[in-house]
């Protein structure tokens, strides 16, 4: 996974100029000024994410420091100039013996690199900030008019997604979240999206605009309209999308600000359930 770009928000060929937007961008979502009256553990994680961004941004910013990266992510081809060199001139059988010593040994440093970087991140997911707190119990209701309520779940892992449909990142991260409740609802994952109904109201979005956009993007795991806005002040939400990871015992364990890649999805699921199975969990 290309973490530095994850948390920046671009792709990998993104030009200097879209890094800095992005930077700049990212170091104001997590302003100082804009978490200080969060509790200590989520003005915890705004802090984290802010030192990731900062590293992140060190990185990119740097012309040689990025390619040394895009190489050991496989974005970019090692360069072996003593290769290309030698097809160009002639040279003697040792410096042949040199450089291709030198690219065997490039290529096993990138090897080495991808292995402890760039295979254990698609396993791990997006770094995330720890937690460790009860989750705020709540009951609400869904478009249909039933219920959706934390305490039914008591027992499982369970993702709670807050959303809102005038929210881009929101949008770009359904398609995985989509994909993570088919592909783990029978294994013991909820994914409960709660949608942030007071403030669509704000955007002049109606009910009706809440239930054509679940159309579009075919959801159908559980959809909980937060009306009056109390379930996110529960929560602490500030920016969107913020996902809430909550254990077995009805902990949160990891919260999550931005997009959720699929892979994001697996690998904390797949750590709580293990968990789970270890304290005796159903």
């Amino acid at each position: 996974m290309n973490i530095h770009y994850t948390l920046l928000g671009l792709e990998p060929q993104a030009s200097r100029e879209e890094i800095d937007a992005a930077y700049q961008r990212q170091r104001e979502r997590y302003n100082p000024e804009r978490v200080t009256d969060l509790d200590d553990d989520m003005r915890q994680v705004a802090e984290e994410r802010t030192a990731e961004i900062e590293r992140a941004y060190a990185i990119l910013s740097d012309p040689v420091r990025r390619r040394q990266y895009d190489i050991s992510i496989g974005v970019a081809q090692v360069d072996l100039p003593a290769v290309r060199a030698s097809a160009r001139r002639q040279i003697t059988p040792r410096e042949r013996m040199v450089a291709v010593i030198g690219s065997l040994v490039a290529l096993a440093l990138v090897a080495a690199i991808w292995v402890f970087t760039g295979r254990n991140a698609a396993v791990q997911g997006q770094p995330m900030g720890e937690v460790n707190r009860p989750a705020p119990s709540f009951s609400l209701q869904t478009l249909t008019g039933d219920t959706v309520s934390l305490s039914a779940y008591q027992g499982q892992v369970v993702l709670v997604n807050f959303w809102g449909t005038w929210c881009e990142p929101c949008k770009r991260e359904l398609p995985a979240l989509q994909a993570a409740s088919e592909r783990y609802s029978d294994k013991g994952l909820t994914i409960i999206g709660v949608n942030l109904t007071d403030d669509e109201k704000l955007q002049g979005n109606s009910e009706d605009d809440i239930r054509a956009f679940i159309t579009q993007f075919n959801l159908t795991y559980p959809i909980a309209l937060d009306r009056d806005g109390s379930v996110t002040d529960a929560f602490r939400v500030f920016p969107l999308p913020t996902s809430f990871f909550i254990d077995a015992q009805g902990r949160i364990r990891y919260v999550h600000v931005g997009e959720l890649t699929l892979d994001d999805v697996t690998a904390r699921f797949t750590e709580l359930q293990r968990e789970g199975l270890a304290l005796g969990a159903p």
